[in-house]
């Protein structure tokens, strides 16, 4: 059996989409499961998030490529005439570790590009689809050497071929969002998007009837969303903010869940089935969580946590405690992932 991949993605730039992977990776493996994070978002923020200066310096060195140490490095031989590499894991805690970003995978969008149409040809297949299920392969891979119980997979904010090959790769989709007109306007792009998406995979796989290795399913199932309040501002009406915030169920259900006629929760809030929580800013937390280099419910007062920073930490642990069991609880009903 392969391991459940959660990928958080929404075409809209901004609205904390990676700080919520590095929160929730971290969150899912302190209550005890095995946690494989990957970055596939060519910005790598994911990657600089988990490891400090060095760290980084020492994976992206062109001159060293003994190991696949980045996702870039394992599926770069599939542009020329190798074959993807195991990853090399970077681990971040003995239940967590991360396949890394690399600013160079970007490089290989052409690559996917060109293989999707030969994917419906008539012979040589095994070629485009080793390369269009390459980060399928290689997240699986990272989870059988850890034994990881869930992979979450951060990706770009855009629709193109690199998160097309992601989305491929993926079994359930969380979508974040602020609260605006253009997270509002994500939802409408993403819907139609997805529904092409996983039409177009299944022709794929349908051309190949005798596959030669393990594809993946494509499902891509719309999971639920999150809002951010990362776009709240001192100055900002509640009023301006609900606007935009309680249309969010209704968007999400017509353009991800394809639910015309609803009734339609009137705010995220009364949408138990869909919306997953509404995460705070914490901003005074978020300078002294990146210069300690942990999420920001692991804040001591060695890290200058006290009085109501240390208040607002352990605040902080309670919200994604709960959303993480959340996430947990859904899985179990929908596919009895324990």
């Amino acid at each position: 059996m392969t391991v459940p991949v959660l990928t958080f993605f929404n075409n809209k730039s901004g609205v904390g989409k990676t700080s919520l992977v590095y929160h929730l990776a971290w969150m899912l493996s302190d209550i005890g499961y095995r946690v494989l994070a990957c970055d596939l978002d060519p910005q790598a923020n994911l990657t600089a998030a988990f490891l400090d200066e060095d760290r980084l310096e020492q994976l992206w060195d062109e001159g060293v490529t003994t190991t696949s140490k980045t996702i870039m490095q394992c599926v770069q031989p599939l542009m020329k005439v190798g074959d993807i590499q195991p990853p090399a894991l970077a681990e971040i805690a003995p239940t967590l570790s991360l396949i890394p970003g690399d600013l160079a995978l970007a490089g290989f969008e052409d690559t996917l590009s060109a293989e999707w149409p030969n994917a419906l040809g008539s012979s040589d297949l095994y070629r485009p689809f080793r390369i269009l299920t390459a980060f399928s392969t290689a997240m699986q891979n990272g989870a059988k050497q850890m034994d990881a119980s869930i992979i979450l997979a951060d990706v770009g904010p855009n629709l193109g071929a690199i998160n097309r090959s992601a989305l491929i790769a993926t079994d359930y989709i969380i979508v974040p969002l602020g609260a605006d007109l253009f997270s509002l306007q994500g939802l409408r792009n993403l819907g139609p998007t997805l529904n092409r998406w996983r039409g177009d995979w299944k022709k794929r796989k349908d051309n190949w009837t005798q596959p030669e290795f393990p594809l993946p399913d494509g499902e891509m199932k719309p999971f639920g969303y999150v809002v951010q309040q990362h776009g709240v501002r001192l100055n900002r009406p509640v009023r301006a903010y609900d606007k935009w915030v309680n249309r969010m169920p209704e968007e999400y259900a017509r353009n991800l869940l394809e639910d015309t006629k609803g009734p339609y929760p009137p705010t995220p809030a009364q949408d138990e089935k869909h919306a997953f929580a509404t995460v705070k800013h914490y901003r005074s937390l978020v300078p002294m969580a990146q210069e300690a280099r942990k999420p920001i419910f692991h804040l001591t007062t060695a890290d200058g946590a006290i009085g109501s920073h240390a208040a607002a930490a352990m605040g902080a642990r309670a919200d994604f405690a709960v959303l993480a069991q959340k996430i947990v609880d859904k899985m179990g009903e929908v596919a009895g992932w324990q």
